[in-house]
Parts: structure tokens; sequence; C-alpha cells
């Protein structure tokens, strides 16, 4: 059994309410973001490979959207946390990803992640 990541960065703003007042997630603001998908299988006999890396990120492509986006517009994404990030971006891609393990999201100059795991 296999498991093969394959990530994408993106930039995207938001505002969000929360539970301690700072003055940063009242007002328009914007992280760099990085999305790993996860994928677990057999090789393919035939290919030797679980999936195509190149298969892999044409169907990201349909969770790359958020790039460059307000957050708060993304339909279906509700309040723009990584929590509903990582789950968002599962939504797009399970129906098309065979194996789909989980999708983590990190924002990395603040050293922090988060992992869906439909």
């Amino acid at each position: 059994m296999w498991e093969l990541t394959k990530s994408f960065r993106f930039d995207a703003s938001h505002t969000l309410d929360r539970s301690i007042a700072t003055e940063a997630s009242r007002r328009i603001h914007g992280h760099s973001y990085r999305a790993e998908v996860t994928v677990r299988g057999e090789t393919d006999p035939v290919t030797g490979m679980v999936v195509d890396f190149g298969q892999l990120e044409l169907v990201m492509a349909e969770a790359h959207v958020v790039d460059h986006r307000m957050l708060d517009d993304v339909a279906g994404l509700g309040p723009a946390t990584m929590e509903n990030l990582a789950a968002w971006i599962w939504r797009k891609l399970a129906p098309t990803t065979k194996g789909l393990v989980k999708v983590t999201v990190f924002r990395d100059s603040q050293s922090e992640s988060v992992t869906f795991r439909g």
C-alpha cells in the first residue's frame, strides 16, 4: 500500500469573527497557504503508479481556484477558517479522486496546519 502527496500553494484574503478580539481578524487580511492532498492505493500493474501525478494535478486545479480570492466570497466554504478550507478542498476532490485519504492546509508563516480526513 502506497500513499502519495501532492501540494499546491495559494494566497488569499478573508475576514474572520473570532472569540478573541484582534484588529487583524475584523479587517480584510491575507495569508499564504499550502495545501497537501494525499491518496492511498496499490500500484497499477500496467503503469506502475498508484495515480499519475499529472492527472492528480488536473483534478487539484478544481480546488486551486481559491488562489488570489477573497475567501469570504467562495461558495460553500463558510467562515474562512483553515478547517473549512481543508474540508472544502476535500469536497471538491473526493468525487474524482480515488483513494483520497486526507487534505492538509498549512499556513507556514504561522507554523500552523489542519488536516481533514473525510
